[in-house]
C-alpha cells in the first residue's frame, strides 16, 4: 500500500514513536503498526441520538471487515445530534459536528473512516467532515425503522404526527386517543421510516457515491444490514489502498445525480442546504438553481410518505433505491464514479421493481415533474424553496393577504386566537426562523393551521418562512427565504394585510407592495435581532459567522478543506 499517513505517528525507533505505539497496543497483534491501514469508525451513536443507539452493534461488524481486509479499527465517538430532542434546533450544532469531526480526523494516526450516521444532520455532517479533511471515506447508513400500525393503519413516523395532531385540533380525535398512539409511533431501532430528511440524505449520500451501492435504504432491524457493515468495512482498506478520497470521488457530476435522486424519490427541502454545505466543502460549483434545473423535470417515481403512500421498509421490500435509480438512468451522468472505483450507472444493471405501486415506473409516475422548486421575487430576492410534491396542486398559484408571525413563540401565542384575521385563503408568514435569527434555522416552516380553520374543514394553507420544514412534513410551504429576516430580507417588513403572490409555474414569490415602500418601512427590533442575541459559546460563533440557506448554512470559514496534514509533533 505504501507509506501510510499513520507512519507518521508509528514508523520509527524514537522516543514520540515508542510513545504513540505502545499507548495503543493494549491487546491488539504486533504487527498492528507495520504497514496495516489505520480506519477509524466515526460512529454517532448515543442514548440520546435514538435513531442511532444501534449503531454500536452496527461498528462491531465493521471492524470485522477491516480486520478481515488487513487494516485496524478505531471506534472513534463524534458528535452526535438527536433531531427530536436537541434544542433549539439541530441544526445550530450541524456545522460544530462536521468542524469536531474534521479535525479529530485531521489530528489522529488514521489512514480513513468509516463513517456511521442515520439521524438527519448526522451524515451531513459527517460528509462535510470527510469532504474538508479528504481521507479515505465511506458511509453506512444506520437504516429506518420498522413500521408500526395504531387503530389497523401503518404509521409515518413525523408525517402521521403532523397529521393526527391536527386532527386533534380539528376536533376529529380526541387528545386520548391521540397519546395512545404514541407507543406504536416509534416501533424499533432506526431512524424516520417515512422520506423524511434521514431517508433523503442516506440515500442522496449513495446517489453521490459515497455508499457502498444497495446498501442505504437498508432496515435497521435487517441482518442485511450488518452485511453490508462488514462488506463496508473491508471496502474501507482498500479506500486506503487506491487512495480513493471524497475529492477523486465527489464533483459536480455527482451531485447532480443526487440531485436527479432527490426529485426521483420525493426527498426531503432539507438535502438543499445538506448538499450545498458538502459541495461548498469541496469546491464543487453548485448553486441554488442547480436543483430547480436538473431536478424540475424528473418525475416522482416512489410513492412514500409525506409525498405518498408507502414507507421506507416497502421501498426495500420493492427493489429498493438502485430499482428507482435503473428507471431514470439516462438522466444520471455515466461517468460519476462511487467508493467502488466504478460509476454509479455500473451498479444498475441487475436492479429491479418488485413491486410496481411502490416504485412506479418511469411511464407510469406518481408526478411527471417533482423536483425542487427554486422561487425568487421581492420576498426572496436569494431564493425560496418549495416541494411541489408535497403541496396541493391547487394553491401552487396563489394570491392573498398575508398573516404574519415575528416568531415561533408569537405564532404558537396566536394561532388559535379566535380574533385572529385569517380566512382560508390568507398567507401565514413566519419571520425570525433563519440561521440567524433563530438561531439555527428549525423546522418550523410548516405552521400549524389556525383551528377555527381547521373546523371549517381547511387541510392546507400557503404558508412562507424563512425557516425549514421537516422532510417528513407537507403542504404548500415556501421556506429558506433568502436573505432571512434577521439578515436584512426584505421578509422583515412585510405587514399583516399586504398581498403575496405564489406562482411555482413561473417561479415567483412577491409582496404586492411598491419598491420604494418596502425600502422606506422599519422592521422592528426582534425581527432584526432575532429572538435570541448570545454573548458567547457556540452560538454567539455560529450568529456572526453563518452564511444564508441559499449557500448551505455553513460558517465562512469552514468553506473549503484543509486537507489531512499536520506538520507538528504532540511531544
Amino acid at each position: 500500500m505504501g507509506e501510510q499517513r499513520s507512519a507518521q505517528w508509528y514508523s520509527g525507533n524514537d522516543r514520540n514513536s515508542y510513545i504513540h505505539r505502545a499507548w495503543m497496543r493494549r491487546g491488539v497483534p504486533s504487527d498492528s503498526f507495520e504497514g496495516r491501514p489505520q480506519i477509524a469508525i466515526a460512529n454517532t451513536a448515543s442514548d440520546l441520538t435514538p435513531c442511532n443507539a444501534h449503531l454500536d452493534e452496527v461498528a462491531e461488524h465493521v471492524k470485522m471487515g477491516i480486520w478481515e481486509a488487513g487494516g485496524v479499527p478505531l471506534n472513534l465517538p463524534v458528535v452526535s445530534l438527536g433531531e427530536t430532542q436537541v434544542r433549539p434546533t439541530a441544526m445550530l450544532w450541524r456545522n460544530m459536528a462536521a468542524m469536531a469531526t474534521e479535525e479529530m480526523l485531521r489530528a489522529n494516526p488514521i489512514d480513513g473512516v468509516v463513517l456511521l450516521g442515520g439521524c438527519d444532520k448526522t451524515i451531513p455532517a459527517l460528509l462535510m467532515a470527510a469532504a474538508s479533511v479528504d481521507l479515505p471515506a465511506v458511509v453506512v447508513p444506520g437504516g429506518p425503522m420498522a413500521t408500526g400500525t395504531f387503530r389497523g393503519h401503518p404509521l409515518g413516523c413525523g408525517t402521521d404526527v403532523w397529521r393526527l395532531s391536527e386532527e386533534v385540533r380539528g376536533g376529529e380525535m380526541s387528545n386520548k386517543e391521540f397519546l395512545r398512539s404514541e407507543s406504536s409511533m416509534i416501533r424499533s431501532r432506526g431512524h424516520c421510516n417515512t422520506m423524511g430528511t434521514a431517508s433523503t440524505m442516506a440515500l442522496v449520500a449513495e446517489a453521490l457515491g459515497t455508499v457502498l451501492p444497495g446498501l442505504a435504504g437498508t432496515p435497521a432491524i435487517d441482518s442485511r444490514l450488518l452485511e453490508g457493515a462488514h462488506e463496508t468495512g473491508r471496502l474501507a482498506v482498500e479506500l486506503v489502498g487506491a487512495g480513493r478520497t471524497p475529492r477523486t470521488l465527489l464533483t459536480r457530476a455527482s451531485f447532480l445525480n443526487a440531485i436527479v435522486a432527490l426529485a426521483a424519490i420525493g426527498g426531503s427541502t432539507n438535502a438543499v442546504v445538506h448538499l450545498l454545505a458538502i459541495a461548498g466543502r469541496l469546491g464543487v460549483e453548485l448553486t441554488i438553481d442547480d436543483f430547480d434545473r436538473t431536478g424540475a423535470g424528473v418525475p416522482l417515481l416512489v410513492d412514500l410518505q409525506p409525498a405518498g403512500r408507502y414507507l421506507m421498509d416497502d421501498l426495500h421490500r420493492a427493489g429498493g433505491f438502485l430499482a428507482v435509480l435503473r428507471e431514470v438512468r439516462d438522466l444520471l451522468d455515466p461517468a460519476a464514479l462511487t467508493v467502488t472505483g466504478f460509476p454509479l450507472v455500473d451498479h444498475l444493471d441487475e436492479a429491479r421493481i418488485w413491486d410496481p405501486e411502490v416504485i412506479r415506473v418511469r411511464s407510469r409516475p406518481l408526478q411527471p415533474e417533482a423536483g425542487i422548486a427554486i422561487l425568487r421575487g421581492n420576498l426572496a430576492p436569494g431564493g425560496a424553496v418549495i416541494k411541489p410534491a408535497a403541496a396541493s396542486p391547487h394553491l401552487l398559484a396563489h394570491r392573498g393577504p398575508a398573516v404574519v408571525f415575528d416568531s415561533v413563540e408569537d405564532m404558537r401565542a396566536r394561532i388559535d386566537d379566535p380574533d385572529l384575521p385569517v380566512e382560508a385563503d390568507s398567507v401565514l408568514v413566519l419571520r425570525g426562523c433563519g440561521p440567524k435569527g433563530y438561531p439555527g434555522m428549525p423546522e418550523v416552516a410548516n405552521m400549524p393551521l389556525p383551528k377555527k380553520l381547521l373546523e371549517q374543514g381547511v387541510r392546507d394553507m400557503v404558508r412562507v418562512c424563512d425557516g425549514r420544514m421537516s422532510g417528513t412534513a407537507y403542504g404548500t410551504v415556501i421556506l429558506h427565504v433568502t436573505p432571512e429576516a434577521a439578515a436584512g430580507g426584505p421578509l422583515a417588513v412585510v405587514r399583516t394585510g399586504d398581498i403575496i403572490a405564489l406562482d411555482v409555474e413561473n417561479r415567483t414569490i412577491d409582496v404586492e407592495v411598491g419598491a420604494e415602500e418596502l425600502a422606506a418601512r422599519v422592521p422592528n427590533e426582534a425581527t432584526v435581532n432575532g429572538y435570541a442575541n448570545p454573548r458567547r459559546g457556540w452560538e454567539r460563533l455560529y450568529i456572526d459567522h453563518v452564511l444564508q440557506a441559499d449557500t448551505g448554512a455553513d460558517l465562512d470559514f469552514l468553506v473549503g478543506s484543509s486537507g489531512s496534514e499536520v506538520s507538528r509533533e504532540s511531544h
